[in-house]
């Protein structure tokens, strides 16, 4: 699908919302623009297409209720449109949001859609059927549910050697003597052994 850039500054420069200031429907196209970016939409053109598309809708639920922040309906709007079309293309309607955010998100990062089909985002008419195919496949699965179980504490087998050498500590403990004449005698045999280690 190719798209021209006259068509596209031609609808832009007729968007011109009746409630709302300028600076706040601008920083609204700045929001989508970064939301856009953020899913690899780097297209300029199909970029400012999906834009203006996102700032229409947001405008006729502004002039309904004036109150309400163009920013946060640009995104509310951004977001249904998403969900929308990643429902279709997944064939997954009737999934809640979250589930269908996730899953769509997650395909279209692994069958790296926007470098491969740069027009294909968010297109309601021409989305080719092997973009269609891949984001399929990339569904995910949930695993099994998680069982609860019980764990008991038991106590801590260490073996022979820990055991004894706990008994052996314990003891020295008791005998503080014994301790100091063995603590010496290791040190008289390390002294002795480098002095014939020198010689």
């Amino acid at each position: 699908m190719e798209l021209s850039l006259e068509s596209i500054s031609g609808a832009l420069s007729t968007f011109q919302p009746k409630t709302g200031s300028l600076e706040a429907w601008n920083a609204a196209y700045v929001r989508v623009e970064d939301y856009l970016r953020a899913h690899r939409i780097h297209n300029r053109l199909h970029q400012s297409r999906l834009i203006l598309r996102v700032l229409e809708r947001a405008a006729r639920r502004h002039q309904e209720n004036p109150s309400l922040d163009p920013t946060t309906l640009a995104a509310e709007e951004a977001e249904r449109m998403m969900d929308a079309w990643f429902g279709e293309v997944l064939g997954e309607k009737d999934l809640p949001h979250d589930r269908i955010a996730v899953s769509g998100r997650v395909a279209l990062l692994l069958t790296d859609g926007p470098e491969k089909c740069p027009y294909a985002f968010l297109d309601e008419e021409q989305v080719p059927p092997e973009f269609v195919r891949a984001m399929q496949q990339c569904s995910i699965e949930a695993g099994p549910d998680l069982a609860v179980s019980s764990m008991v504490p038991r106590p801590i087998d260490l073996g022979l050697i820990p055991e004894a050498a706990g008994d052996t500590f314990e003891r020295f403990e008791q005998w503080p003597l014994l301790r100091a004449l063995l603590l010496w005698i290791l040190f008289a045999a390390a002294m002795g052994g480098i002095f014939f280690a020198t010689r």
